[in-house]
């Protein structure tokens, strides 16, 4: 049986800590660490980045694995004058 794909957007990450947080298209926000993005992809997401991802439950609540990013957000350039 194939999992359900879910679409969403990177409300925000914190690469330090690794983890945040995606608002779902439908439905509420979901928890997502580092270990949910799919290896060879990126290690850090950036918020406004889009992504598709699974849903797995724990005792903690949802979270998303199997994590790509479909859509990176544009980056804002810092010192450039």
């Amino acid at each position: 049986m194939e999992e359900e794909r879910v679409t969403g957007t990177v409300k925000w990450f914190s690469e330090r800590k690794g983890y945040g947080f995606i608002a779902r298209e439908e439905g509420k926000d979901v928890f997502v660490h580092f270990s949910g993005i799919r290896a060879g992809g990126p290690r850090s997401l950036n918020e406004g980045d889009k992504v598709e991802f699974s849903i797995e439950s724990d005792q903690r609540g949802p979270r998303a694995v199997d994590l790509v990013v479909t859509e990176s957000a544009p980056r804002e350039s810092y010192g450039r004058y």
